[in-house]
């Protein structure tokens, strides 16, 4: 009889250690990147100009365009992000490399009066521009004077 209880013992606790744990959740997606109050996961805008240039970081693409120049294509990496600078690095279909470097600094175009929240650095190829950077609601929204900050955001 002992050895009958102490074998369905056995069989239940067997049976019990058998079930597996239930898979972790996936984690929580961390916070947006945030640079200087922009949002680096909403489509970002860097500009300059002498020569004029754009890129527009989409969230799926990095696109290149300039007067008198190849608009250019790369698949947008997630943004690097290392203090107050954040990196993008891609490879154009043309197979020219494209880096997008954004700082947290405010910056004038040198054109308008206008204040971006970023300061940018391209390098195209063997080509280096800089100029200012902001989320392209910001830009689009933006007066011709004063700090280009999306509306809801207060200015600085």
């Amino acid at each position: 009889m002992r050895l009958t209880v102490l074998a369905v013992s056995a069989l239940i606790l067997s049976a019990c250690s058998r079930d597996e744990e239930p898979a972790p959740a996936p984690p929580a997606p961390g916070p947006a990147p945030v640079l200087a109050g922009v949002d680096l996961s909403k489509p970002v805008r860097a500009l300059g100009t002498e020569p004029f240039w754009a890129v527009e970081l989409t969230g799926t693409e990095m696109v290149y365009s300039g007067v008198d120049r190849a608009e250019q294509r790369a698949p947008q990496p997630k943004a690097v992000i290392q203090g107050t600078m954040a990196t993008f690095e891609g490879v154009t279909g043309s197979g020219a490399s494209l880096s997008v470097m954004l700082a947290a600094t405010e910056c004038s175009d040198g054109m308008s009066d206008r204040t971006y929240p970023l300061s940018a650095i391209v390098r195209i190829g063997d080509e280096t521009l800089t100029g200012c950077a902001a989320s392209t609601a910001a830009i689009m929204s933006a007066g011709e004077s004063g700090p280009v900050v999306e509306k809801s955001q207060p200015a600085a």
